[in-house]
């Protein structure tokens, strides 16, 4: 069968797939990360939605065992994607600055 003009969609873009900065170092990055950020999304979010008060980023990273650098693009993800939403609540993370605490939307 062939696809013609009506067939046709654009490619998946960001928040549906991690972003990646102009550098190699990051679109290498976010190549890595694409098989498994569906899934990683999807953990973070049940994971932000059986906390009752919410939780930060950091606070979603620990509770999964998952390194900063893989659950807090996640969140950044589902907030574009409307999933999730900035409670208004503040915490403050493993640096000593405040964090954003996310519950479902």
């Amino acid at each position: 069968m062939h696809a013609d003009l009506f067939d046709w969609r654009p490619p998946a873009a960001y928040p549906a797939v991690p972003g990646a900065r102009a550098m190699d170092t990051s679109k290498a990055a976010a190549d890595h990360v694409a098989p498994d950020a569906a899934r990683l999304r999807r953990l973070v979010l049940e994971c932000i939605a059986a906390a009752p008060g919410g939780l930060t980023a950091d606070e979603v990273a620990e509770r999964l065992n998952l390194s900063v650098l893989s659950a807090r693009p996640r969140v950044t993800e589902l907030n574009k994607m409307g999933q999730i939403k900035d409670a208004g609540i503040r915490r403050k993370n493993a640096s000593g600055r405040s964090a954003a605490v996310w519950v479902r939307a």
